[in-house]
């Protein structure tokens, strides 16, 4: 069976589910989380057995909010400029080596959770990005057997503030980690059911106006590739969450003039396999 892990509940009551055949079902009788703990102990494989038994589970109800579908990520790590359309529209040169940053786990929230706009923000963009889930502990891993390491993908929505990214110094970290900016999900999609990563449409409209609309066979550098690279600089974890870059079409690269977030817009998007999300755009708010 294939499988699509979910969360879902309020703020700091989330709870681990799947979706079968279209519907929400909640399976924190056989899990706790998906978190690190649930990657590490070879989880999908142990939950996919419990499910394959048919035991009767909950239906979760249309109204009860999606939740960011990996729980506490133990590190956020994002590749720029990977795709050549986005490079060239930002006007840097496409990347000889990858470029990585590390997003805030602070900025983890549900799929279709409002985007707050920062505090005295005028330039909150949008990134339509595949994201990796790492399955096991990845230290000097060989691109050959990159993918052992992978759990699954998600839908992820870089949003990033360009002043406070490219104009105030130092690195981008400081505009990819405002409260609200990683709406992951819907879903973790397990490797398995996703034939082929590198042909996946990825989307995303703003107020109904499709902006971004690419395809990951543009990625400069691949998933298999990347998992490897990171690994040779860092230790990755069980739930670490890769996000693999962004196509042309963001609000930086509009011509003649640059396009950004105000309160009310809408930012919907989509990636083959991986479901759609939504989110609304709110001022902040203390």
């Amino acid at each position: 069976r294939t499988m699509k892990l979910i969360r879902f509940g309020n703020p700091g009551q989330e709870k681990p589910g799947v979706v079968i055949d279209n519907k929400r079902y909640d399976v924190s009788q056989l899990v706790r989380d998906f978190d690190e703990d649930f990657f590490t102990g070879n989880g999908i494989d142990n939950l996919k057995a419990a499910l394959d038994k048919n035991p009767s589970l909950p239906e979760v109800t249309a109204e009860v909010r999606w939740a960011s579908s990996v729980s506490k990520p133990p590190k956020i790590v994002c590749i720029g400029l990977n795709y050549a359309d986005h490079a060239a529209e930002s006007n840097m040169a496409a990347p000889a080596e990858p470029v990585v940053f590390f997003k805030a786990t602070t900025a983890l929230c549900g799929p279709n959770d409002d985007v707050m706009i920062p505090r005295n923000s005028v330039k909150t963009d949008w990134e339509v990005e595949l994201s990796v889930v790492i399955g096991k502990k990845a230290s000097y891993v060989e691109e050959a057997e990159a993918m052992d390491y992978v759990a699954g993908y998600c839908l992820h929505n870089d949003y990033s503030e360009r002043e406070f990214q490219l104009e105030r110094g130092g690195q981008w970290v400081k505009g990819k980690s405002c409260d609200t900016f990683a709406p992951l999900g819907p879903w973790i999609a397990t490797k398995d059911e996703v034939k082929d990563v590198n042909n996946l449409r990825l989307w995303l409209s703003v107020n109904g106006k499709m902006m971004q609309d690419g395809n990951t066979s543009n990625l400069i550098f691949k998933v298999p590739f990347l998992v490897h690279y990171l690994s040779q600089f860092m230790t990755l974890l069980p739930g670490d969450v890769i996000s693999t870059g962004t196509p042309a079409g963001v609000g930086l690269g509009q011509k003649p003039n640059p396009v950004y977030i105000k309160a009310g817009d809408v930012m919907e998007l989509g990636i083959d396999g991986l479901g759609t999300s939504k989110q609304t755009a709110v001022a902040w708010k203390k």
